[in-house]
């Protein structure tokens, strides 16, 4: 398995992957239009050719970008996949210059063990709400927003 900036190639994979979890309501449904356009943002695992893993490092502010888009395939979990995907986000993060890093999720063990803090929604620029205006849950969501702090986590 080999974890890889995605490719347009890779987009359509990308796509279901991550609309299959938005199915179940776990994840923000992406249209092919926006991966097409945001394609620089995200990193893929590729197992032979499948696309098995995706993560992506949206940048928000000149200090502030947001990991999102997470999702291992279900057969790939518990592999250290999703681990090394936000690691390749993170490494970015700091070869851009970016401080903080935030998500928004219902697995926060999973990034606190990487060194990610709660954080109050509130605390975040107001941006980042246009997601969650295309959420199923929204106005009841149950995420939870975490955050690093690059320049101390180094």
């Amino acid at each position: 398995m080999k974890i890889r900036k995605a490719r347009i190639t890779d987009l359509k994979q990308v796509h279901k992957l991550i609309n299959n979890f938005a199915q179940k309501q776990e994840m923000i449904p992406r249209s092919l239009n926006e991966l097409y356009e945001n394609v620089r943002d995200y990193f893929v695992c590729e197992d032979h050719g499948k696309i098995c893993g995706v993560c992506a490092l949206h940048i928000m502010w000149e200090d502030l970008a947001e990991i999102r888009s997470l999702v291992v395939d279900g057969k790939y979990q518990g592999k250290g996949i999703g681990k090394n995907l936000v690691k390749q986000c993170l490494k970015e993060a700091r070869v851009l210059g970016l401080q903080r890093i935030f998500a928004l999720t219902y697995q926060t063990e999973f990034f606190k063990k990487m060194g990610f803090s709660d954080i109050d929604k509130s605390n975040l620029p107001q941006k980042i709400w246009g997601d969650c205006l295309r959420c199923p849950r929204f106005p009841e969501c149950e995420e939870h927003a975490v955050i690093i702090n690059l320049s101390i986590a180094s």
